[in-house]
């Protein structure tokens, strides 16, 4: 049963950042044409429930979102958040055997 939920939790992980890494990127090209955007909240929301790491590579690749102050403080922060919370999982797996 373990096994299962460390899997899951690590398919959660990939999806999470390839959806914050698109979602920069579809902003990115939306702002480009003029056309409605992704809110900024929303951007924020799926880097702090673990897509950081996405959200960061989509900053950087795209070169969105650079130079807002909120962005540039908020997704570092997140990311240690989100990578402190994968090492507590993976101490918990070696810890309970998982």
């Amino acid at each position: 049963m373990m096994d299962k939920i460390f899997f899951f939790f690590w398919i959660y992980v990939l999806i999470i950042n390839v959806v914050s890494f698109a979602a920069y990127g579809i902003d990115k090209q939306k702002a480009v044409e003029g056309r409605w955007r992704i809110p900024e909240f929303t951007l924020l929301l799926t880097g702090f429930i673990g897509g950081a790491i996405g959200s960061f590579a989509g900053m950087k690749f795209f070169r969105h979102k650079t130079k807002k102050l909120k962005f540039r403080i908020l997704v570092p922060v997140f990311m240690v958040l989100n990578l402190a919370a994968i090492l507590f999982v993976l101490w918990c797996a070696r810890e309970f055997g998982i």
